[in-house]
């Protein structure tokens, strides 16, 4: 029976780099048995169907349990369709976003950084959604401007448990956090949650550390893989700075991750941490790894060992590609963005003819 994967399509740029990694994750391709649920999530489906599109696409996910998104347009106006993500996060009930950064054979990391470094931030309030306001002072000329924010513990626990499952799987050390001793109320809470999940995984190296000083001490740490569980703010500015310190976003996926009360992941979303790129429309020359990892990673979830097996293939193929010198011009090659897939698909289909072969 075939697995169903929620696909989104989005616009410009980003659903011509979706289409390349449905190519990738054709049965054909990875000897798994999908098939594709489409929503469209383009700008002009979006105004058409006033977002009920995306509220549908959400329901879906939840239902099946992984999705593929495309990127798509945020119009500028207000008053417009806006973002289709933090309606898919909360129709989700996600409390996690996952980035990953990761080495790029050929592209120049900065402070020598080699090992995977992968951010865990919640996906909900915090500073974000926060209420604000201003007021002034008895008609003086003085104003202020307050905002209120808010966490739960449910959400703080879900991050800290995730990071120290991906930690765990992936051999790294669990390292950062909030600035817990300057607030000890609102920020500590994240820090307890953070202590209790160490006690809940002793095999797992964990140092915490102030948020400032976490951002500090990146730049020193070039030998370990590292995941850093953050508060939303904290981790949306942290995640666009470890993915530059490789070099290029290229290598680097992005999922939004729903947990359950027992710490198990419900429902993901996959997509490509950059935008629709329109200036590279129709010119067949975007790099599509970003969204041929998110394809892997969207495999990844899937419990059958087939799927597991075809993830790692996509995974191994894309970056060896790279090391081989098959890349498309923003890292230096010449590759156009169907050249780059095709020799992925190549690649992908060798391995699992080996690994076939070798039981």
């Amino acid at each position: 029976m075939a697995r169903t994967i929620v696909v989104l399509d989005g616009d410009q740029t980003g659903q011509e780099l979706l289409l390349e990694s449905l190519r990738v994750l054709d049965p054909a391709v990875t000897k798994f048995d999908v098939e594709f649920l489409h929503f469209d999530l383009s700008l002009e489906n979006r105004r058409a169907t006033k977002n009920q599109v995306v509220f549908d696409a959400a329901k879906a996910i939840r239902q099946h349990k992984v999705g593929l998104k495309a990127a798509t347009i945020t119009p500028p106006t207000k008053g417009d369709v806006g973002s289709p993500n933090a309606i898919l996060r909360e129709q989700m009930d996600a409390e996690i976003i996952l980035r990953t950064g990761r080495r790029i054979a050929g592209v120049r990391p900065i402070g020598g950084v080699y090992s995977p470094i992968s951010v865990v931030r919640m996906a909900v309030d915090d500073a974000y959604g926060a209420k604000e306001w201003r007021e002034d002072s008895d008609g003086r000329d003085i104003e202020f401007a307050y905002r209120t924010e808010k966490i739960s513990r449910r959400v703080c626990r879900a991050v800290t448990e995730y990071a120290f499952q991906h930690a765990r799987k992936t051999g790294a050390k669990v390292f950062g956090g909030p600035k817990f001793t300057v607030s000890a109320v609102y920020e500590h809470m994240f820090k307890e949650e953070m202590d209790r999940s160490a006690e809940r995984y002793p095999d797992v190296k964990y140092e915490p550390q102030l948020i400032d000083a976490t951002f500090a001490l990146l730049l020193l740490q070039d030998g370990e893989p590292l995941v850093i569980p953050a508060l939303n703010r904290d981790g949306d500015l942290l995640s666009d700075m470890v993915l530059q310190m490789f070099g290029s976003i290229a290598a680097s996926e992005s999922l939004v991750i729903a947990m359950d009360d027992a710490g198990e992941v419900e429902a993901i979303m996959a997509e490509a941490p950059h935008g629709t790129a329109p200036t590279l429309e129709g010119r067949n020359v975007a790099n599509p790894m970003a969204m041929i990892l998110a394809a892997a990673s969207v495999l990844s979830f899937i419990k059958e060992a087939d799927a597991k097996r075809a993830s790692r293939a996509i995974y191994e193929a894309t970056l060896e590609a790279v090391y081989d010198g098959v890349k498309t011009a923003d890292l230096g090659g010449r590759a156009h963005t169907d050249e780059f897939t095709n020799e992925v698909i190549r690649r992908i289909k060798t391995k699992l003819a080996v690994w076939s072969s070798l039981g």
